[in-house]
């Protein structure tokens, strides 16, 4: 399978590419961006092994993470991604995990929806699987209400490496 590029009005997805290494550095550094994710800024050294991982999607599932940049300019946002982690949680996630994450710098403007639409019409027409999951932290209202705005809705409380979360599942679109 090809890596997609989608577009949208205001925005490119790329399949994540090494070159996006110096971008993913910064995101994981800025503690506001990290804060409802890991808890704290990640050091290069787990940003590049997130990298390596988010390349290998694509490789192994035919499907992984995209780069979101503004059509106009280029700028970085952040990245969402469909993703099959194997996380270690109970109900398993079985199905094909959407996660996204934005720069707080471009939060509040619409970006996060406009990707999360791009790859879930992707995603609905390209992969088998009757649904899809996202994972999020109950103090992360704004990621909450973005999932459900989507179609998500919640199934499951549970925590993830000791840390409380919500579990959200979205049918797939025909």
């Amino acid at each position: 399978m090809t890596r997609p590029i989608l577009k949208t009005g205001r925005l490119v997805l790329t399949p994540i590419a090494l070159t996006d290494l110096d971008d993913l550095l910064a995101l994981w550094a800025d503690e506001d961006f990290t804060r409802h994710i890991t808890g704290r800024p990640m050091t290069s050294e787990e940003v590049w092994f997130r990298l390596l991982r988010d390349l290998g999607q694509w490789s192994v599932n035919g499907y992984g993470s995209w780069t979101i940049r503004l059509s106009d300019g280029g700028a970085y946002l952040g990245n969402v991604s469909i993703l099959d982690h194997r996380r270690l949680i109970e109900p398993p996630l079985i199905d094909p995990e959407l996660g996204w994450g934005l720069s707080p710098a471009f939060q509040g403007q619409g970006f996060a929806g406009e990707a999360l639409e791009a790859a879930l019409a992707w995603t609905d027409a390209h992969l088998s699987a009757a649904r899809t999951v996202c994972m999020i932290s109950p103090e992360n209202l704004a990621s909450s209400r973005l999932a459900e705005r989507v179609g998500y809705r919640p199934y499951a409380r549970t925590t993830y490496k000791d840390q409380p979360v919500q579990l959200f599942e979205r049918a797939k679109h025909p």
